[in-house]
């Protein structure tokens, strides 16, 4: 089976091949199918944004689609990234660098370090339903970043889970995907797709 991943994040389409590695499934991006734009996230919540992503794609591709929103909520800085986590700061088009400069320049006087990682996937199946898996990781920012990072993915060298001593991309592949919120998500459909 064709599982479009509804991404032009390297990291996130890195991590969700990880943990679907042993289905059998052909993994595709938007550029296998001539895709280039990409579509307006002006929901409200991540469930909204998964939803109006993957349906944009399985639109134009036909195949299954996998879709994911996720963010962080920071406790000190109340409403402020959530679902607009990549486009808050130093914006949409900076660079991972220049979000990740911005974001620890911005935490530096804030004592409460507290912080919640949130995910959600939309998948819709070959014939168009969705269907909607989600997870959640608690825990802290650090005052540096603690290890390199995927591409696109730069918050995770300063997020350490609750109850670990590393960060999240510090962590094996299989430690990160059975802690994170991605992949407590993934894991999610994961089991979903190998009971059908």
């Amino acid at each position: 089976m064709q599982l479009l991943l509804a991404t032009t994040n390297k990291g996130k389409i890195i991590e969700m091949s990880e943990v679907l590695s042993d289905i059998p499934l052909t993994i595709k991006t938007p550029a296998d199918f001539g895709i280039t734009d990409s579509p307006h996230e002006h929901g409200e919540t991540y469930r909204d944004n998964a939803i109006i992503k993957a349906a944009h794609y399985f639109e134009l591709a036909r195949v299954p689609t996998l879709a994911d929103d996720s963010g962080i909520v920071i406790d000190a800085l109340k409403n402020e990234l959530g679902v607009q986590t990549r486009r808050w700061g130093a914006g949409a088009d900076a660079s991972d660098q220049e979000w990740i400069d911005f974001f620890l320049k911005r935490m530096e006087t804030e004592t409460n370090k507290q912080a919640t990682f949130i995910c959600c996937l939309a998948y819709i199946d070959a014939s168009g339903e969705t269907h909607i898996f989600e997870g959640e990781c608690k825990g802290v920012i650090t005052k540096t970043l603690e290890a390199s990072y995927l591409p696109g993915l730069p918050i995770s060298a300063c997020f350490k889970p609750d109850g670990y001593d590393t960060v999240y991309s510090a962590m094996s592949v299989e430690q990160k995907n059975s802690v994170s919120h991605r992949g407590q998500a993934l894991q999610k459909l994961h089991d979903f797709l190998r009971k059908r």
